[in-house]
């Protein structure tokens, strides 16, 4: 307590103080020294831009210095509501050995002055308030409440603290800079969460600690909090659930919100900058460490919910979704309603009479299907994040021991993924910010985590039942293949239990979105994660006899889906499914069986070559090794028949992807999405190296650049690229080991392939240097951007 109310605090006096004087300190200045305003209106509500901000910044109020006759006298003009008046009280009520009584009754007063403008923000969705809007809580800010708040907060008891946190929160929602005023409070941020043990404080705690994190400059670390551990494990399941909305903002990177961060070359140079971890991974190894944090997360995500009441009232809660989807109205009714059902001596309505009960007279009821589906967002996010994270093979072992997969499969049909659901709302792409209901939220976080938990790891087989493992071993058994060793060593005391695993429910599911539903994003790309990695003919064989590769051909032929994102799923999807796999092949041709069909495929394809140049490269691996299998009669008559293998066996529309491949990017735009253009070009080129055509093909990129009148551009581009491309990967092995992976191609020739290209004798046939005529050597870079 000493820290917060010492004298050297900056919230109670000292040197500050005194250069920042506010409104009323000036008024009191004036008294002392005769010299008085100049005009009335000085004081009532009209001072100059300069006072506001002097009073904005205030540390400290005393506005019990002033004569509350004046206060009153200025407040009927100014129309202040009696807030100055108000504060004067509140101040001289809450001194240590003060009776608290009438401190009460003036916070009620302020908060029901302060809350209805909060409210009114709120449900109006507005995006910055304005003094002439929130007039109430402007003045509150002006004669230093927000000061008087932070200061008496440590003097009261529980259920003051209650009502001088809301004070402040309604401040933060209604008043800009607030918010960041108490972010930079370093002290009192971290006194807010010693609040946090107290249940009657701690929602209006968390809330408003979720507030200021978000705007804190820096972020803070989860070990300056005291006794965190303790903290955490004193919570209870609703209580965790609601911290995960503040551990979200502590351990992810911050957005830069800016595209220029996101290229290659800045991450690199950030990354060259900051050798050190993060404090987002700092704090993740500090989550890590407190004592069953991830158990518990586990049974908070799976935790099932009541089914009788909820069908009754599904299509009525449809109704006002929206409305809830704000977390201050949310929780303020879920508080009224845990306080009513605290004080009732009655035992709550029998749930098989809600059916017959007004929604008005059922709304806790209906409130803690939305409340539950909110909080296991949060918790799947959290879970989400340290995934991704540097202790990725630590939390995969918790999260499988604590059988996460299997209770999210229980809950599919129940609640992540009902069938009742009204799925012809088309919610944003994954870039972009969207007020999509906790339903659409909980939907894409759960598959977001089911993306991450697959992607190259060997625990993806939890994702299916002791049934469909088995059939895998079939299919390997069959083909006269080996199983891989993750299906060999996955644990099937932790695998899905019932009819269907995780995998196969959503590939149900995305069979019936509608074509441009961006839940068909995430599907696909949770698909694609599972199979992702060394190629595995059981499991590219186990989706396609679930008629995967047809469903995906005919949403980029058939369906009529305009959204890129959504198309880009399924290129790359489609791309891991067919690679390598002779069986997919002629699954392709027959289905796409006429010259119309494959026309308006190539013209997807063609329509965005970032977003397709996977599925490009797939076809490009699998037709050199096909062509290698000449001795297999099945492989010869697929070759021949197969017309997307044959469009491919062309060399001149290999080099048609090849020059639009390097064309596309350069090493000032490269970024994670679009790096993959570059790794394609480069398979092209090394498969042509393998078969001894490589010079073919750079003379054929060097009479392209003549025929386009534009020599030199196009091979110092890929020059300057492939520089990148060595001081990039060389120094990251996962990288390296993906792409060795999905193309089965050793990365020693990848790096070999590329020294080659980058050769300085320009009599080397397979040196780029040698095909760029003398005069356009070393172009100019910002033509070279252009």
């Amino acid at each position: 307590m000493a820290t917060l109310l010492g004298p050297e605090s900056p919230w109670i006096g000292g040197k500050k103080r005194i250069r920042n004087r506010n409104i009323l300190s000036r008024i009191r200045q004036s008294q002392i020294a005769g010299r008085g305003f100049s005009r009335g209106t000085q004081v009532n509500g009209r001072v100059c831009a300069a006072e506001k901000a002097a009073v904005r910044d205030l540390p400290f109020i005393l506005c019990f210095q002033l004569p509350e006759a004046l206060l009153q006298e200025r407040d009927k003009r100014a129309k202040w509501h009696g807030i100055p008046v108000l504060l004067q009280e509140l101040y001289e009520s809450s001194h240590l050995n003060s009776d608290f009584t009438h401190t009460h009754t003036v916070l009620k007063e302020l908060s029901s002055l302060l809350s209805m403008e909060a409210m009114s923000f709120v449900t109006e969705d507005r995006k910055t308030a304005q003094e002439s809007t929130f007039p109430n809580t402007y003045t509150f800010g002006l004669f230093g409440g927000v000061d008087v708040s932070v200061n008496i907060i440590p003097k009261l008891n529980d259920d003051l603290v209650k009502d001088c946190l809301s004070v402040l929160y309604n401040c933060c929602i209604c008043t800009e800079g607030v918010t960041k005023s108490l972010a930079s409070r370093d002290d009192f941020v971290l006194f807010l969460f010693t609040l946090m043990t107290n249940k009657k404080t701690f929602l209006q705690t968390a809330t408003l600690i979720e507030d200021i994190l978000g705007v804190k400059k820096e972020m803070i670390q989860l070990e300056w909090i005291p006794n965190l551990s303790g903290l955490v494990q004193s919570f209870d399941q609703q209580q965790l659930a609601n911290f995960c909305r503040i551990l979200s903002v502590t351990i992810s990177e911050p957005d830069v919100g800016n595209d220029d961060k996101h290229t290659l070359l800045a991450k690199n140079a950030q990354q060259k900058r900051n050798t050190s971890p993060s404090r987002a991974e700092v704090n993740q190894v500090t989550l890590l460490n407190i004592p069953g944090f991830i158990e518990h997360l586990c049974k908070l995500a799976t935790r099932k919910v009541s089914e009788e009441w909820y069908t009754c009232i599904l299509q009525e809660l449809e109704e006002w979704y929206t409305w809830l989807d704000n977390t201050l109205v949310l929780d303020a009714l879920m508080q009224i309603a845990t306080d009513e059902a605290e004080h009732s001596s009655t035992e709550s309505s029998d749930e098989s009479t809600l059916a017959t009960i007004p929604l008005r007279h059922r709304l806790p009821q209906s409130m803690k299907i939305v409340h539950e589906i909110m909080y296991k967002v949060e918790v799947l996010y959290v879970l989400c994040v340290l995934l991704m994270g540097r202790q990725r093979n630590q939390v995969h072992k918790m999260l499988a021991e604590f059988r996460l997969i299997p209770g999210l499969n229980n809950l599919f049909d129940k609640l992540i993924w009902r069938k009742y659901t009204t799925s012809n709302h088309v919610v944003h792409g994954q870039n972009e910010n969207c007020d999509c209901s906790p339903e659409i939220s909980f939907k894409i976080q759960f598959l977001r985590l089911l993306q991450s938990f697959s992607d190259h790891h060997e625990n993806k087989y939890l994702l299916l039942n002791a049934q469909e493992l088995n059939e895998l071993s079939a299919i390997s058994l069959k083909a006269n293949i080996p199983e891989v060793e993750a299906l060999v060593n996955t644990d099937r005391s932790l695998v899905c239990d019932g009819k269907k695993g995780l995998l196969t429910r959503i590939l149900t599911v995305m069979k019936r979105e509608p074509p441009d539903s961006s839940f068909r994003f995430w599907q696909a790309r949770a698909v694609e994660s599972f199979l992702r990695g060394a190629t595995s003919y059981a499991d590219q064989m186990f989706l396609l006899k679930r008629g995967l590769l047809e469903h995906i051909l005919f949403c980029i032929i058939d369906s009529g889906c305009k959204s890129r994102d959504v198309l880009q799923s399924y290129f790359d999807l489609l791309g891991e499914l067919m690679k390598f796999n002779i069986d997919a092949f002629k699954r392709f041709n027959k289905y796409v069986n006429t010259e119309e069909k494959f026309q308006v495929f190539l013209t997807q394809i063609n329509s965005s070559l970032v977003d397709s140049n996977m599925l490009v490269r797939c076809i490009v691996l699998s037709l050199d090794r096909f062509e290698s299998q000449t001795e297999d009669v099945k492989v010869v008559e697929v070759l021949s028949e197969c017309c997307l293998l044959s469009y491919m066996a062309r060399v001149e529309n290999r080099l048609s992807f090849l020059f639009r491949l390097v064309n596309i990017i350069n090493v000032q735009t490269l970024t994670q999405e679009n790096v993959s253009c570059l790794n394609t070009s480069l398979v092209i080129l090394m498969l042509a190296r393998r078969r001894g055509k490589l010079p073919f093909y750079l003379n054929a990129l060097r009479e392209k650049e003549y025929a386009e009148k534009y020599p030199g551009c196009l091979l110092n581009n890929f020059h300057n690229l492939l520089h990148f491309w060595q001081h990039h990967y060389l120094n990251k092995d996962k990288d390296s080991t993906c792409l060795e992976n999905s193309s089965c191609i050793p990365f020693s020739f990848w790096k070999e392939t590329v020294s080659v290209l980058l050769g300085e004798d320009r009599t080397s046939p397979c040196a780029i240097i040698g095909y760029i005529d003398e005069p356009y050597m070393e172009l100019d870079r910002d033509l070279l951007e252009d």
